[in-house]
């Protein structure tokens, strides 16, 4: 059995985390600085620190809306959908136009035409979208009974989230938004170079 001083020897020599070795911001020009906030550490690059800082923020803000919106949506009279369903219901209501599955998966970016087509089905069986078939291709639109749980979630909205946000950040907002729109191009791309490796 190694003695103490082995054992602090050894301690010593071991590597610490990344968040204690990288140097601390504004130590060297161009030199990495210490991550804040990650939850994967083993993922942090020195090429961009930010880029876990970001991942996480979005993880957690991901989860928080979505969240946010299935009890917005119970909240409004309906507390059986799930998150893709009330996207979708808000997406059908979206300029009242017919869409059909391809346009929708590719406006909200879901890769899985099945998950959106059965949640589709569920809107349509609970009385809330309606299906209209034109040639091969088949449109959906919400009902009235939709649109007028649409128009509740709206109330609920404003009520308890519009109503406590700090205005002075919306320009704020708006640049975060044009930056997250960026980032998912981004992560598009990386997705299909991964796809052919």
């Amino acid at each position: 059995m190694p003695s103490k001083p082995a054992k602090a020897a050894q301690v010593a020599q071991s590597p610490a985390p990344l968040r204690e070795t990288a140097p601390a911001a504004g130590a060297a020009a161009g030199a990495p600085r210490a991550p804040g906030i990650v939850s994967s550490s083993h993922l942090v690059s020195p090429r961009s620190v930010e880029l876990s800082e970001f991942e996480f923020g979005l993880i957690v803000a991901w989860n928080a809306f979505a969240r946010w919106a299935v009890r917005c949506m119970a909240a409004a009279g309906c507390p059986d959908l799930t998150i893709t369903d009330v996207l979708l219901l808000h997406h059908l209501c979206h300029r009242a136009r017919n869409k059909k599955l391809a346009d929708i998966c590719f406006v909200l970016n879901y890769e899985d035409t099945h998950v959106v087509a059965y949640s589709l089905k569920k809107l349509v069986a609970a009385g809330f979208a309606q299906a209209h078939k034109q040639g091969k291709e088949v449109f959906y639109s919400p009902t009235v009974q939709g649109e007028s749980l649409v128009e509740q979630y709206r109330s609920v909205r404003e009520q308890c989230l519009v109503a406590s946000l700090d205005t002075e950040r919306n320009a704020d907002i708006g640049e975060l938004a044009r930056l997250l729109r960026t980032m998912s191009g981004l992560y598009d791309q990386a997705a299909r170079a991964a796809t052919s490796l």
